[in-house]
């Protein structure tokens, strides 16, 4: 339980400021430069690291002391943005400083992220490893409702340099908190790999247990399909169903959007509680029908009668909770029977690597939708796009596990 506290402290202090200062200093550079593209660009620079330094970080975990990791890219965060404080007092706070301490912090929280997830079954008992990750989906899902709202009110009531030295403060005295957890607490297996080898070699590793592991395959596969099928019929049709069809508001839009991470979070609790009661595949099947007629149905009121735009709203807020609630019961289940399988020495690079794999397939829905969205009725791509998504992860969830 100490572990699982200092856990919670640590995490939300890192992932909460990485979100807050990406939001806070993108409405900056907006603000300085009344460009969308700068804008745009500081939100990009702080995703893209993350497809790119995971398989590094994933390397380094299962190479060092996964404790000396998270500890020190907290502590490295904290002082690069106490350098940055620094830096403000003699210079203006300018794009090109903006655009490395964005990335330098995306990277940073990258290599925390890693280690922290391919510790946490060290971290506590094994009949805890769900409540930790129930735990963490919470905080990921909160940070996602919270942080556009805390760093629009930083940004409207503190000044920009006074949030850069407070986030130095937060992400040092979250290193201090995390050199307290014990990540030796819960002892996993390990399998014999070659040491001498480098980070091709370590890639290699862990591609060959992933191909060799037929349930590991299956999530990859469960993910992959899920994240294309979300890009392309939910994330680009959603905006354009409420914006330009039913010509909602933007404050009703931002309400519906909300009610996203509020599902996850509902799911999250839920998930943590009941995972140990049902069958996890039945669970993963049931929320995969679930997900799939969500996402069929955000096209259905473009077929039916007009109706208010409150009858709308409501509509869609139920839609995106459910949504929520479906998604933390497949990803929470499926990374605890992860963590549970993958042995201590490995865990780190096969954990990177599947989640490379599942995210570098969402930007191929995101391109295909964009062309063909004002070719073919939207209806038609959530229809679609539910249907194959359903038919598609049940024949995968359905195949039986090919013995080691």
């Amino acid at each position: 339980m100490k572990n699982l506290g200092l856990f919670i402290i640590g995490k939300l202090i890192s992932v909460f400021g990485s979100a807050i200062y990406t939001f806070a200093i993108g409405l900056y550079v907006l603000k300085q430069t009344g460009s969308g593209f700068s804008f745009a660009l500081t939100l990009f620079v702080g995703l893209i690291p993350t497809i790119i330094f995971s398989p590094v970080a994933g390397y380094m975990s299962d190479r060092f002391d996964k404790k000396k990791i998270v500890v020190s890219m907290d502590f490295a965060n904290g002082m690069m943005f106490l350098i940055l404080f620094v830096l403000t007092l003699k210079f203006e706070l300018n794009q090109p400083m903006i655009y490395i301490s964005t990335f330098m912090t995306t990277v940073f929280t990258t290599f925390f992220g890693i280690a922290f997830e391919a510790a946490k079954p060290n971290l506590v008992a094994d009949e805890k490893l769900m409540s930790i990750n129930s735990l963490s989906k919470v905080i990921d899902s909160t940070a996602l409702i919270l942080a556009p709202v805390l760093g629009g009110l930083i940004f409207a009531f503190t000044d920009i340099k006074t949030f850069i030295l407070i986030n130095a403060v937060c992400f040092i005295f979250s290193a201090v908190i995390e050199t307290m957890i014990d990540f030796n607490y819960n002892i996993k297996s390990t399998v014999e790999i070659n040491d001498d080898g480098g980070f091709v070699e370590d890639i290699k590793d862990g591609l060959t247990y992933i191909r060799k592991s037929s349930e590991i395959v299956k999530m990859i596969n469960v993910l992959v399909i899920l994240n294309f099928f979300i890009s392309f019929s939910v994330t680009v049709p959603l905006p354009y169903i409420i914006n330009n069809l039913l010509n909602l508001s933007s404050n009703q839009y931002g309400i519906i959007q909300g009610a996203f991470p509020v599902g996850m979070i509902l799911g999250a609790v839920v998930v943590g509680r009941i995972i140990e009661k049902i069958d996890y595949m039945k669970l993963l099947i049931f929320s995969s029908i679930t997900l799939s007629v969500a996402i069929a149905l955000l096209g259905l009121p473009l077929i039916l009668a007009d109706a208010s735009s409150l009858a709308y709203m409501i509509y869609y807020i139920s839609i995106m909770v459910i949504f929520g609630i479906a998604i933390s019961f497949i990803d929470v289940p499926i990374l605890w029977l992860m963590q549970k399988s993958i042995p201590d020495n490995l865990r780190g690079k096969v954990l990177s690597i599947s989640m490379s794999i599942v995210k570098l397939i969402a930007p191929l829905g995101l391109v295909i939708s964009g062309m063909i969205i004002n070719s073919v009725p939207v209806y038609i791509m959530t229809f679609a796009g539910g249907g194959i998504l359903m038919l598609s992860n049940l024949m995968i969830l359905n195949q039986k596990n090919k013995p080691a």
